[in-house]
């Protein structure tokens, strides 16, 4: 299944999660839930929306990260000038993360409105080679709009939570007993569960689909396949101090954790996979 169709079928499948959410709250509440729902829409498009408008500044802030000139950092401009124009997307802005531990990541609400940002540690770190492959992996989530595949992912998942909470709290509802009251509940504990893991399944669907566009951006999949290897093994020994861990799913490997977190509960596949499907890029030349 290719990587649209299958963020599609989880989409639906956030979408049924979030029906079904719907039916068991109003089985063990009693109310109608139409004015509920419309409420925990619309709080989680405020808010996710306004993330989505404003995480550039947001994130850039959190991590005391710089925009830098093109004076200031010549040879990075003309990586990402050259990346750029190979991805056909306007230049994106550049900024320097002061932070010893390699990584890198891109935000921005559009192609028009974007930012790629490298932490010190990563431009020590790694060649010219591999600092093109990781550029590129970054322009990739700019040119397939990952960050508001993202944020759509997280209404649905918002609303979920909230009709979760207000289940709970609602006082004075007609709780139903037997076997559809239980089921109800069970319904109720688990799919707020059951949609954070496909949205951590998009999070990480979206980092092989980075990685397969930016090695055909950057025609160098062997040098990210290097870089992330260097990235990975840097962030086990220096794993990155503050920061948010909400921000995780945005750099090109998890910054926060000292082993490489794996399966259902990771915002980004095993590094180890990763690199194979890169190896297995060069090797067929498809790319």
């Amino acid at each position: 299944m290719g990587g649209t169709a299958r963020v599609a079928l989880l989409m639906a499948m956030l979408t049924g999660l979030l029906l079904v959410m719907g039916l068991a709250a109003g089985y063990l509440t009693g109310i109608n839930l139409v004015f509920t729902f419309t409420f925990a829409l619309i709080m989680a498009v405020v808010l996710n929306i306004s993330m989505y408008w404003f995480a550039d500044r947001w994130v850039l802030k959190i991590y005391k990260a710089k925009i830098v000139s093109e004076a200031e950092e010549p040879e990075l401009h003309r990586t990402v000038e050259h990346l750029a124009s190979s991805a056909r997307l306007p230049k994106p802005r550049v900024a320097i993360i002061p932070t010893d531990t390699p990584n890198a990541f891109a935000t921005g609400r559009n192609p028009s409105h974007s930012v790629v940002a490298v932490t010190q540690g990563a431009m020590r770190l790694l060649n010219k080679d591999e600092l093109e492959g990781v550029l590129g992996h970054e322009l990739a989530h700019v040119k397939n709009r990952d960050m508001l595949i993202n944020t759509m992912a997280a209404i649905i998942g918002a609303v979920i939570t909230y009709v979760m909470w207000f289940s709970i709290f609602a006082g004075g509802g007609r709780r139903r007993g037997g076997g559809g009251g239980i089921l109800a509940i069970l319904a109720i504990v688990m799919i707020p569960f059951a949609a954070m893991l496909i949205r951590f399944s998009i999070s990480r669907g979206r980092e092989y689909g980075a990685d397969r566009n930016g090695a055909s951006i950057s025609r160098k999949p062997l040098a990210l396949a290097s870089a992330l290897r260097s990235l990975q093994s840097a962030v086990r020994n220096r794993p990155m101090q503050g920061g948010n861990p909400s921000t995780t799913h945005m750099f090109i490997v998890n910054p926060f954790a000292k082993v490489s977190m794996r399966g259902l509960f990771s915002t980004h596949p095993p590094t180890e996979e990763r690199i194979r499907r890169l190896e297995e890029m060069a090797k067929t030349g498809r790319y």
